[in-house]
């Protein structure tokens, strides 16, 4: 019989994160499967190399969002991330709460959507080393992968510490071996080799830079992560801010560098409907033999990036559990493995459905899920936390101006996403106030306590 755990204090946590350890625990989670898949879905959204741009954009969103998430995490820099900011920024006994159920409702969608954009990306490059997978079969071995993770991660974290840090060893060196193998046979006349009209400044050509700037920002997901363990950082006021400006600035180069690398040795038009672009790079470039290595070590990043999410994510919903701001169910952990069993079974269950789904699919409903709860609502959440506190440890540069293009950024991503993706994104916010609502009114908790004054559950 498994029994919810209690809430467990964090006082005791040690602050061993410096800086070098925030910005490579952000890395760690901004880079895995995503720039492997991606690159072919950017170029297929602006039909072209002129794609390359919402590299640009989307760095300029996060960089700005980051300002946002490095104030909001330097004032209460505790465990939680967002579930936190929105929490006390709002009041934790009625908006606060109201937000905060948001966010994790959104999340139990928008956190498997991420984890299947992994399984997808290992069917993706699986058909290369075995062609007969492609189509249908090849979904089946990414709902595989999901339930092997799944497996793997019902374990004590004491070996799942272990086995994340050989994992994220084997995704570095992927990235790092393509670029060193691409660059010295980069062909500029290659590379830039733009379509007629392709800066055009019309509607295709708005629409086309939301979506790509939108699959960059997909590859940056993660440059907050520091966040979600505040508190074990050390001089969080200095160290937060910094890790996510560095940690994002080192994805944006590497990520364009990868870009250009590959325009620059296979033709673009050939990469536009490509499932395992890197793979055929490297077959281009040293033949088949040395593709299937990097293939495989491809496989390898993915399943990394899979186990790495479904390991970090299926914490945060038990973590709202336990302070009575989620369903309780969530709270429950395994009686012999310690692990929020409930937590990581919905999610990953959620996630292998998910995978069953095409990749520019997954990759659209995840951003305009969390959208309007987490990146708008914490941006209205910050000018709430100067009024309530009257200095604060870190304050952004040219305030507000950074919040403001954070604030349009995310906007114009959502309405450039496409009616479907829009619509999957106000449909999860409405079930998520409908669900507040109910449970508010089965628990006699706000906005229906007996009294004003009543906002415990």
């Amino acid at each position: 019989m498994e029994n919810p755990s209690p809430a467990s204090p964090t006082a005791h946590l040690t602050r061993g994160f410096g800086l070098l350890g925030a910005t490579a625990l952000n890395m760690t989670n901004m880079v895995g499967i995503g720039p492997f898949i991606t690159i072919p879905l950017l170029m297929a959204a602006m039909g072209g190399p002129q794609s390359l741009l919402g590299w640009l954009v989307g760095a300029l969103i996060v960089v700005c969002d980051g300002q946002v998430w490095s104030e909001l995490g330097a004032a209460l820099p505790g465990s939680g991330g967002s579930y936190r900011f929105l929490r006390e920024a709002y009041g934790p006994l009625k908006w606060g709460r109201f937000m905060a159920f948001l966010f994790i409702w959104s999340f139990v969608l928008s956190g498997p959507l991420e984890i299947a954009s992994g399984l997808i990306g290992f069917s993706q490059y699986a058909t290369y080393l075995w062609p007969g997978l492609a189509g249908s079969g090849s979904k089946y071995v990414g709902a595989g992968v999901g339930l092997v993770a799944i497996v793997m991660l019902a374990r004590r974290i004491t070996f799942l510490s272990r086995l994340t840090v050989t994992l994220w060893a084997g995704t570095v060196l992927t990235l790092v071996a393509i670029l060193v193998s691409g660059l010295p046979h980069f062909d500029a006349a290659r590379a830039f080799d733009f379509p007629p009209g392709a800066f055009d400044f019309n509607r295709g050509f708005v629409l086309g830079l939301g979506s790509a700037a939108l699959i960059a920002i997909y590859d940056y997901l993660g440059y907050y992560d520091i966040c979600y363990i505040g508190d074990e950082v050390r001089e969080p006021a200095r160290v937060i801010p910094r890790s996510i400006l560095y940690s994002i600035a080192g994805c944006a180069i590497a990520y364009f560098l990868l870009h250009l690398t590959m325009l620059g040795v296979l033709p673009w038009r050939q990469m536009l409907n490509s499932k395992f672009v890197v793979s055929e790079f490297m077959e281009h470039l040293h033949g088949r033999r040395a593709a299937v290595v990097v293939t495989v070590m491809i496989l390898w990043t993915a399943f990394g990036s899979v186990f790495a999410l479904l390991l970090g994510y299926s914490r945060i919903p038990y973590a709202a559990a336990v302070k009575g701001d989620f369903f309780q169910v969530f709270s429950r952990l395994h009686p012999k493995g310690n692990f929020p069993s409930v937590s990581l079974y919905v999610l990953g269950a959620v996630a292998i459905v998910a995978s069953f789904f095409s990749l520019d699919t997954v990759i659209s409903w995840l951003i305009t899920t969390r959208i309007v709860v987490q990146f708008i609502g914490q941006i209205f959440a910050l000018p709430l936390l100067r009024r309530q506190r009257a200095t604060l440890p870190y304050r952004m540069w040219l305030y507000p101006v950074p919040a403001a293009i954070a604030l349009l950024g995310w906007a114009y991503v959502f309405l450039t996403s496409g009616l479907t993706a829009i619509v999957v994104g106000l449909a999860t916010l409405a079930a998520g106030v409908i669900a507040f609502l109910l449970r508010a009114r089965v628990s006699a908790t706000w906005p229906f306590a007996p009294s004003a004054a009543s906002g415990a559950p």
